[in-house]
């Protein structure tokens, strides 16, 4: 089980000083990875639809993350950068594969693109994409994305796409990059099943979570594909109970047969780098035994 970080979007504010110390001190912890998430827009809540349940404001901070990347490539050596979710059907495809491949090749090969639909159409409507298709479209984007990131030209007529012999340069070090699916919908399930590298689960490993887990291995097999192919990485809340919850969550998730793992440290009130930090070093002691890599990291 490979072990890594949420980036503390929300909470870790604008300046670039501490988000290169934060950064760099969970590298130099010796996590593996570090996830982000992706909004470009907060909505004000006020006045919207009656069924307008956004989980983020325009109060809440988010960085860009290929933008982000593109710093993070600079002052890290080994951190794999992973978005989850970037949100893919309010993006432009041939840019996204534009930007993810660049971010590859600064880093030298370490970028894990999780995408995903989203939930917000305020951002659809701003950036001027259909919030309606979203799911239908997302497919015929991942097919654009690996033909671009596989080939130097790519002629390719879709029912949203058309690219006539026309590519990226650089192409990625990865070829292609691993594409993991936010999201628990069946839709959503079935298509990592048929086309997705890897899921980020936001479920509770109880019955509702092995039940998931066992519909999408189930479906994958009836892809014709291994479900040892297709990676699980769920996120342990670590602002929020204690070394024994969250030995006794992770052994339960690692029973289900998870890959990776991702610690949070937003929502528990942390008011500073060195208090997140401070809450890694204490979730990542308390988990090394049972979160150790094949070359003995974590």
């Amino acid at each position: 089980m490979r072990l890594g970080v949420v980036f503390p979007q929300t909470e870790i504010g604008a300046d670039p000083g501490a988000v290169r110390a934060y950064t760099q001190a969970v590298e130099g912890l010796g996590f593996r990875h570090l996830l982000v998430y992706d909004h470009v827009l907060g909505a004000y809540p006020e006045g919207r639809r009656a069924d307008w349940r956004g989980a983020y404001t325009h109060e809440d901070m988010f960085h860009e993350p290929f933008v982000l990347f593109g710093y993070l490539a600079a002052i890290t050596t080994r951190l794999e950068l992973v978005t989850g979710i970037i949100i893919l059907p309010q993006r432009q495809t041939a840019l996204v594969a534009k930007q993810a491949a660049e971010v590859d090749v600064l880093t030298g090969g370490r970028l894990r693109l999780g995408i995903g639909i989203g939930w917000n159409d305020v951002e659809y409507e701003a950036l001027n994409e259909n919030f309606r298709n979203r799911g239908r479209r997302c497919e015929e984007q991942i097919a654009v994305l690996r033909a671009l990131w596989t080939q130097a030209l790519v002629t390719y007529e879709g029912r949203w796409h058309k690219i006539r012999n026309a590519g990226i340069n650089p192409l990625p070090v990865q070829r292609p990059i691993p594409l993991w699916f936010g999201g628990g919908a069946e839709p959503v399930l079935r298509r990592i099943a048929r086309l997705g590298d890897g899921w980020f689960p936001q479920l509770q490993p109880d019955d509702t979570g092995r039940a998931a887990v066992a519909r999408l291995r189930a479906f994958t097999r009836a892809a014709g594909r291994d479900p040892g192919e297709v990676g699980i990485e769920p996120r342990l809340n670590i602002a929020q109970g204690n070394e024994d919850s969250w030995r006794a969550e992770v052994a339960a998730w690692q029973d289900i047969g998870i890959t990776h793992l991702s610690l949070n440290t937003m929502g528990g009130g942390l008011r500073s780098v060195d208090e997140h930090l401070a809450t890694l070093r204490r979730g990542k002691a308390a988990l090394e035994d049972l979160a150790t890599g094949g070359d003995g990291s974590s």
